[in-house]
């Protein structure tokens, strides 16, 4: 009987955020699949540890997961993973792929899924915390009201196009915008909006920049900004 790959999201940051279900599917399977090369410098595998001290007695496999927009390399990356995972499977062991916040949203974990799907295995996705529902329990803030529509946008593939986004009605929440962050919060200036911005949420590295005038011209991957309309 093959094994049952399970794509765990394990919230943004906090160990504290990581979900019953998400600890339990840790502790009772044997192999755990650990996005990028360095096991112990991933932010996965620190969040998990922090719940579950006893996480080095699994067997973890590193998995590469590299920065780039190169389709040819992410395709190539994409199918490594899922023959690593795939390898585990076939022996009838079942494997946790730890991803951060949740697997549906943005997720790299997605791509290895559809192809364990689509080669006959059993893969299940297990919901995290999402990095912006955290970020908005952080500020003490709501994300939308009533009617109020809420948007989220990939900064990073979106900045030409920021100063039409954030005409949008309701909040934006704009994850990956490091890279492209001075031209993101040129942006949000020209607009008028509010804006707040978090690095490293629920990390001890966190930062907090409470409107759009402090936000940095550069910040780290870990970035999400939420834009409001004035009131």
């Amino acid at each position: 009987m093959s094994g049952i790959l399970y794509g765990l999201g394990v919230g943004p940051g906090d160990p504290e955020l990581l979900t019953l279900k998400a600890l339990r599917l840790i502790r009772e399977n044997p192999v755990i699949a650990v996005p990028g090369n360095d096991i112990k410098a991933s932010v996965a595998y620190q969040i998990v540890k922090g719940a579950y001290p006893k996480l080095d007695e699994k067997e973890l496999i590193p998995v590469a997961m590299p920065m780039t927009k190169d389709r040819a390399v992410l395709e190539d990356n994409h199918n490594k993973a899922a023959d690593a995972v795939e390898s585990y499977l076939k022996q009838g062991k079942n494997v946790v792929f730890l991803t951060l916040g949740d697997p549906t949203i943005y997720s790299t974990y997605l791509y290895v899924h559809k192809r364990i799907l689509e080669r006959g295995y059993q893969a299940e996705i297990v919901s995290g915390i999402t990095s912006f529902c955290a970020v908005a329990a952080r500020l003490n803030m709501g994300l939308a009201e009533m009617a109020e529509p809420l948007h989220v946008i990939p900064a990073t593939y979106k900045a030409e196009e920021m100063d039409e986004l954030l005409k949008l009605p309701g909040t934006k929440v704009l994850m990956k915008s490091g890279k492209r962050l001075k031209k993101v919060r040129d942006s949000i200036l020209r607009s008028g909006q509010n804006a707040v911005m978090i690095e490293n949420c629920g990390m001890p590295e966190e930062k907090i920049y409470a409107s759009a005038k402090e936000i940095p011209e550069e910040a780290g991957y870990y970035t999400l900004l939420v834009v409001k309309d004035k009131k």
